[in-house]
């Protein structure tokens, strides 16, 4: 009885060992039966990809099936041999894009894959530069930002091109490249050029590429103050102001604007040109009139210094100043002739020679003239050079003088000025330097006189000291008796003696 209950109970205990043998031996089996999925993990829209799908060590015929996110069956292969791997055929299309496994059956067991997730790439197309602002012209020191946007397109790469070459990261001038866009903080003239940009993308070392237009980017220079100047003419009997008005530095369009005592007299918009010029009626010593320009951008407005319009006729006296300019060496080598005039608003200047005007004065519409004798005028002919001084440029030279704007009106003359000069003229540094060495020379020469002199007086001297010391030495002396003389007669004899010789 109770070797029948240890039976029994040792049957019991034995199970669960064999149920779980049992399960360990089919999932051996179930192992044994997994396939292996090999194929790409990216492919190009509209391109063909392969998948392969083989269950190892099968020795029963095996039917595939290619499985797209768990439930969607793409394809069959049925009853291969254990051995040979079932391969399927694909176009990518846009729905092509998932997670793919396959799943082998044999007529004992199934089993399944591994997963691949393909990726479908898209080529970029359409490519085109954009810009922020719109259209790509910014003033300097402000943001531009340029967008590389294509039409359709994904997993891309963008390549930046200036000028057409390459931009990167260190290019000069600086930007900076984040995602499809090229950016930089503040613009400057060397950033102005034409841009364009390639949308890319890559799948197994194959790339394809979209390239878009060049787009050329303006940068604007901000205006600089304006300027205003006017000059006089005459049409008929009337007198006429020719006012311009310009800037020195910007970009158009500018419109610019005259104001003569605060009142707007004329406008206009220079869509290529910084520079305006107005008309405004003259007399002569009419009240004042103050005008002055004015510059207005889309960002800017400024506005000139006032400027008094006048016309004061040629007057008062006319002078000329003579100026003679030398090298570094001291050497003359041109003259300045200036003529001055004490009244009048635009005089016209002319230059006589010996009572003969000079050719150039024919060329009244410059303000810079060739002229004979190597010369030339300057500063609106109020002054003359001679760059060649020689025995033609001397003589008597006059300025005269007349108002601009009237070409009848009567010539207002200076004094004649005689400009003399030779070839072998000497400046006065020269003549002074001579002087100098000249009287240096005969003081030093006196000066040696003197001291040697000086030197043959004592010489002579001494001479005649050593001679009087021998003849007659001075001691007591003996009179004929034998005695000692008196040592004032010695003295006196001596005296006697130097006399006689």
């Amino acid at each position: 009885m109770w070797s029948s209950v240890m039976k029994n109970q040792q049957t019991l205990n034995l199970l669960p060992v064999l149920a779980l043998a049992s399960f360990f031996i089919r999932i051996s089996g179930s192992m044994s039966l997994q396939p292996v999925l090999s194929g790409p993990d990216a492919a190009f829209l509209s391109s063909r990809v392969t998948f392969r799908c083989i269950r190892p060590d099968s020795s029963l015929p095996v039917t595939y099936e290619l499985i797209r996110d768990g439930s969607a069956l793409i394809a069959v292969v049925a009853d291969l041999p254990g051995d040979q791997k079932a391969l399927f055929h694909l176009k990518v299309t846009a729905t092509s894009e998932g997670s793919y496994h396959c799943k082998a059956t044999t007529p004992e067991s199934t089993g399944v894959s591994n997963s691949i997730r393909l990726s479908v790439v898209t080529p970029a197309s359409n490519t085109r530069v954009t810009s922020d602002p719109f259209p790509p012209a910014a003033y300097e020191g402000s943001r531009m930002a340029l967008s590389c946007s294509v039409a359709k397109g994904s997993h891309l790469f963008y390549t930046w091109l200036f000028n057409r070459k390459e931009v990167t990261s260190l290019t000069s001038p600086p930007v900076l490249l984040t995602g499809n866009e090229l950016v930089m903080g503040k613009v400057a003239p060397e950033h102005a050029g034409y841009y364009s940009c390639m949308a890319w993308s890559e799948v197994q070392g194959d790339r394809r590429f979209s390239s878009s237009q060049e787009v050329q980017m303006t940068v604007k220079a901000y205006l600089s103050k304006p300027r205003i100047s006017y000059s006089i003419f005459k049409q008929g009997a009337s007198r006429y102001g020719n006012v311009t008005c310009w800037s020195t530095r910007g970009s158009p369009p500018v419109n610019i604007s005259l104001s003569v005592n605060d009142k707007e007299v004329g406008s206009v918009t220079g869509a290529q040109s910084l520079v305006a010029w107005f008309l405004v009626a003259m007399a002569p010593r009419q009240d004042t009139a103050v005008a002055r320009c004015r510059v207005k951008t889309e960002v800017q407005e400024l506005t000139s210094e006032p400027v008094t319009l006048e016309m004061v006729p040629v007057g008062g006296h006319v002078k000329v100043e003579v100026e003679y300019l030398y090298s570094a060496d001291s050497k003359l080598v041109a003259a300045k002739l200036t003529c001055q005039v004490s009244r009048g608003t635009f005089p016209h200047i002319s230059w006589l020679l010996n009572n003969s005007s000079l050719p150039s004065e024919t060329h009244e519409d410059s303000l810079t003239h060739p002229v004979p004798y190597h010369g030339a005028l300057a500063d609106r002919r109020r002054t003359l050079f001679l760059a060649k001084l020689g025995p033609e440029e001397s003589g008597y030279y006059v300025c005269r003088a007349r108002d601009s704007y009237n070409d009848s009106g009567a010539w207002l003359e200076s004094a004649a000025v005689l400009v003399g000069v030779t070839e072998v003229f000497l400046n006065t540094i020269e003549v002074l330097t001579i002087v100098f060495c000249c009287f240096l020379f005969l003081m030093l020469a006196v000066g040696a006189g003197c001291v040697y002199k000086m030197f043959d007086h004592k010489h002579a001297q001494a001479q005649v000291a050593t001679t009087d010391s021998d003849a007659f030495p001075l001691s007591a002396h003996t009179s004929p008796s034998g005695g000692r003389q008196d040592d004032t007669l010695s003295k006196d004899f001596d005296f006697e003696s130097e006399i006689t010789v």
